[in-house]
């Protein structure tokens, strides 16, 4: 009975979250901030002005911050009950998620923040200085109204439209999360050598379906990626093949030269190799032809359960960007606060005091 009671009240919580969510709105600033999105547009095209990194760093940056999960009020559950019941932790672990609220960009002087942990620290600085700049610019015009989280969002739809994307309304309206702890991160970023599985599980528990996914993936048309990332792909596949048997051998080779063994680790590569500074399908025609970067990229296509998605997208880039327009706004909404929940920081790299 104390059990039932307990998820009746977890039930309540998952329905306050959904009026959360419903709280977001296009034109959440019409009045307090109305020319916000003009300004961080403006922001963002200064940055991009002085380096295209301005694109993916942020696109990258955007994604991070969304998809950490943060399990915090297990630990408060303890602390007020003296214990930690199971089930609690449980619902907790699916329900409170840290989310689109801003919590990468958190400085902390002693090296734990979000943006310290391992799978952090790749995440370019431009994508942070674009962020930082831009929240400049609305403060110096609306201070104190307009989250980090939301500057976020609309510089992530702003460079994806600089690199020649669509555009699409961005759902305003978060306030900034209270927590950052680079503890935190592990294990809830995908991994670049996940299998279809391991993709799908990962991104159901933010409400995103493999149609999500592949579409969002399709974000690996821009950026760039380090070495080691996928050198296990070129060197030591599999006993009986170094060299993974579903890269083209053309693309194989090109990418043994530009990373030898023991390369230097600062060293990167485009992870589109025909149009790495164009948001397009082409991601996609590459997977077809087995120039995908990851083993999750390529996974993509060699497994049948995802490979027609890949194929229509391949062929229809009209199809990929109504997909990642509407897979996007799915991850713009996860675990986000609005309300009177979190804050709205006054610099985006510090909690107000």
């Amino acid at each position: 009975m104390k059990e039932a009671w307990r998820f009746l009240n977890l039930l309540m919580v998952v329905i306050l979250m959904g009026r959360a969510d419903g709280q977001l709105a296009a034109n959440f600033y019409g009045s307090s901030c109305p020319n916000v999105e003009s300004i961080v547009k403006q922001a963002v095209s200064t940055k991009f002005s002085q380096t295209f990194t301005t694109i993916p760093a942020t696109l990258r940056l955007f994604f991070h911050d969304c998809f950490v999960e943060v399990n915090h009020l297990c630990q408060l559950n303890k602390l007020e009950r003296g214990r930690e019941s199971q089930m609690d932790c449980f619902w907790y672990s699916i329900l409170f998620l840290q989310g689109c609220d801003a919590s990468v960009l958190i400085s902390s002087p002693n090296g734990d923040a979000e943006k310290d942990s391992q799978d952090n620290l790749s995440l370019a600085g431009d994508g942070f200085d674009t962020v930082i700049k831009a929240k400049q610019a609305v403060e110096g015009i609306c201070p104190g109204v307009v989250s980090c989280a939301d500057i976020l969002a609309i510089a992530t739809r702003d460079v994806v439209v600089l690199a020649g994307g669509p555009s699409f309304p961005v759902e305003l309206g978060r306030r900034d999360g209270l927590i950052s702890q680079a503890s935190r991160v592990a294990g809830n970023l995908p991994e670049p050598f996940f299998n279809l599985n391991q993709l799908n599980s990962m991104f159901a528990k933010h409400n995103l379906t493999q149609f999500d996914m592949i579409a969002l993936s399709g974000a690996h048309t821009l950026g760039f990626s380090h070495c080691d990332r996928f050198a296990n792909r070129l060197y030591s596949f599999s006993s009986s093949s170094p060299v993974d048997p579903t890269l083209d051998q053309t693309y194989a080779q090109q990418l043994m030269a530009a990373c030898p063994q023991n390369v230097d680790p600062s060293i990167a590569i485009d992870m589109d190799p025909v149009t790495p500074q164009t948001f397009d399908n082409v991601y996609y025609q590459n997977l077809v032809g087995g120039k995908g970067l990851f083993t999750s990229d390529e996974v993509l296509f060699t497994n049948p359960a995802s490979q027609p998605t890949v194929n229509d997208f391949a062929t229809n880039p009209g199809d990929f960007n109504g997909a990642f327009i509407s897979a996007m706004r799915k991850l713009g909404r996860v675990g986000v606060k609005t309300g009177n929940q979190g804050e709205i920081r006054r610099d985006c790299t510090a909690f107000n005091s």
